[in-house]
């Protein structure tokens, strides 16, 4: 009798045990890897391109996630688990390769550059306090690559320069991406 006592005292601890640190898991894991990335973001190592299809995944994983538990009262299976781990370390991986690939940010050292440097810097900074989510991020990264890509072909149109028009032009540009991620950073949508 005391034995089945014991049984049933001690199984439901036993299950917050086990389970606990599986959600707590998935949850640290996300966290640690936005941490990677806004350290990428931060010291260059990842492109606005790049950081733009690592927080679209990052996205796409976090809707998964949120959807499979609204399925099964707010918690995941132990093949829903399976699967965003394996996921998580796909991600991780593809982390890793990104920031260590040939590939920098390269800003620049004039006005342009040192103003979507900063801008990349306010964004890295979003992604670690937690102010911007994966989601806008992919976008606010997203609008970044395509701006890089306007300026770089812009340069290489003109002997690597910009004409004052362009400078103007990419001026006006990354005032609306600025305003966009201060908007972002501000509104109710927290990780």
């Amino acid at each position: 009798m005391m034995k089945t006592k014991w049984t049933w005292i001690a199984s439901p601890v036993l299950a917050l045990v086990v389970l606990t640190p599986l959600s707590a898991q998935v949850k640290q894991r996300k966290e640690n890897q936005q941490q990677r990335i806004a350290e990428g973001v931060e010291n260059g190592s990842l492109t606005a391109g790049e950081t733009a299809k690592l927080e679209g995944k990052e996205a796409k994983l976090n809707k998964e996630i949120a959807k499979d538990r609204a399925a099964n009262s707010g918690k995941l299976t132990p093949a829903e688990k399976a699967q965003v781990n394996k996921q998580q370390n796909q991600l991780s991986n593809q982390i890793y390769n990104q920031k260590h690939d040939a590939q920098t940010a390269k800003y620049g050292s004039g006005t342009v550059g040192q103003r979507r440097e900063n801008q990349q810097d306010r964004i890295a900074q979003g992604i670690e306090n937690k102010s911007l989510t994966a989601g806008e991020t992919a976008k606010l990264e997203g609008k970044e690559a395509k701006l890089n890509k306007e300026i770089a072909a812009d340069r290489a149109a003109n002997g690597g320069k910009l004409t004052p028009a362009e400078k103007q032009q990419v001026n006006h540009q990354q005032n609306a991406l600025s305003k966009q991620i201060y908007k972002q950073k501000h509104d109710a949508q927290k990780r």
